[in-house]
């Protein structure tokens, strides 16, 4: 049987069409495989500006949505007087405007608001002022405490005493406030906290400026970086703490009344004008730990890089007077281009939307901050790296509305 046998291979015709077919096929293989990497890193940069978006916004409207729970539409007194100013915390010595904001105050305090604006207190960026808004709360984790106890002298561990002038609140060793609770993740109070204290005559402010073992201090000090602790003011009203000392409706002092105590005198008792003068209770107080919460781009830290930044109340000492740091800002999304606040208002004839600055003038009519009900959001970010098929940033906006759960409620029954 023949066998057939060749020993010459392809020829260089050949080789060359087969080689070129190769070619095309892996080239088209290449070109797939380069789009699906950039289509793939448009991808990851698009859900990585979403999901910075998403992460700004969600605790941005939380915090919104809670503003002013306890505290209500009518905001907190403070006291007035030349050169007292209020600070609120921020990327600067940011103060508040009260007395803007206060257009038809007619006594002698004036009203911090539960949401103060901050129309393009921000940073510029890509020529654009980017917005700061300023929300008081109440904080919902830790036990309200009342003052003086039901029973003089063997406070619970929700109760305590305030000194005369309200400088100080003697607690029991075993107050939540001094110890926190680890169970239910409840800190203690720290050195640059805020306290809320309310009755029936009034509420105030106040900044923790020290603590010990039994008592939590409210002094007129550096430490005291809101400007809040007025209890020796000198010029204009005294601390509003003077307000809630006082007890009214007695029919020979009919509101307002100035009962006020002396220093001799406890908190919860004060001396009625006579004759014959008699000594009489004061409503209880209730004490509540506030949360002061002031949002802003950081364009400062990592300049180029600006960071939706969130920054709660403000300790000014140092690692051993303000141990562990608690109120560093914390940056929250990035990259941040725009971050735009405005708000809608209700004052049941006119009820102004999108408003940007605040206190805001209408037909003759000046609003203030107490009207806020509604925080219109629009915020507007961009992909940390540029993105290889556009060789330009991925970029995504969002706009939503908050309605303020504490502010919402209207009268509608104004004659």
């Amino acid at each position: 049987m023949a066998t057939i046998s060749r020993e010459d291979g392809f020829t260089l015709t050949e080789m060359m069409v087969s080689t070129a077919i190769v070619l095309m096929v892996v080239a088209a293989a290449l070109q797939t495989f380069t789009q699906g990497l950039q289509i793939n890193d448009a991808g990851t940069q698009l859900a990585d500006a979403n999901q910075n978006l998403r992460a700004g916004t969600n605790q941005l409207a939380r915090d919104i949505m809670m503003a002013g729970r306890i505290i209500g539409t009518e905001g907190i007194s403070m006291p007035t007087g030349v050169g007292i100013t209020f600070k609120r915390p921020g990327p600067t010595a940011l103060t508040f405007d009260l007395a803007a904001d206060n257009p038809d105050v007619a006594d002698a305090t004036l009203q911090m608001p539960s949401i103060s604006s901050g129309f393009q207190l921000g940073p510029t960026i890509n020529g654009s002022k980017t917005d700061i808004i300023t929300i008081l709360t109440i904080d919902e984790f830790m036990p309200v405490l009342t003052a003086p106890p039901l029973v003089a002298g063997t406070p619970t561990q929700y109760e305590g005493t305030l000194a005369p002038d309200g400088s100080f609140v003697t607690l029991p060793t075993n107050s939540i406030w001094l110890t926190g609770d680890t169970v239910a993740d409840t800190p203690k109070l720290q050195v640059g906290d805020l306290v809320y204290l309310k009755n029936s005559n009034g509420n105030a402010i106040q900044t923790v400026t020290k603590i010990d073992t039994t008592k939590i201090y409210f002094e007129s000090n550096s430490m005291d970086f809101f400007g809040f602790n007025r209890v020796n003011a000198t010029t204009g009203n005294t601390m509003p703490l003077a307000v809630m000392k006082q007890s009214c409706g007695l029919a020979s002092n009919p509101p307002p009344c100035n009962m006020l105590l002396t220093p001799a005198e406890p908190w919860y008792k004060v001396t009625a004008p006579g004759p014959p003068a008699t000594v009489i209770q004061a409503p209880t107080v209730t004490l509540f730990k506030a949360l002061m919460i002031t949002y802003y781009v950081d364009n400062t830290t990592v300049p180029g890089t600006p960071r939706l930044t969130r920054v709660l109340n403000h300790c000014p000492g140092t690692a051993t007077t303000c141990p562990g740091t608690p109120f560093e800002p914390q940056a929250l999304a990035g990259v941040v281009e725009d971050l735009d606040l405005s708000f809608d208002l209700v004052d049941g004839v006119v009820n102004p939307v999108n408003v940007g600055s605040m206190p805001y003038t209408f037909n003759g009519n000046t609003y203030s901050a107490n009207l806020v009900r509604k925080v219109n959001i629009h915020m507007g970010v961009r992909s940390e790296v540029k993105s290889k098929p556009s060789n330009d940033y991925v970029r995504n906006h969002i706009t939503t509305s908050v309605n303020v759960r504490s502010l919402s409620a209207v009268d509608r029954y104004v004659s």
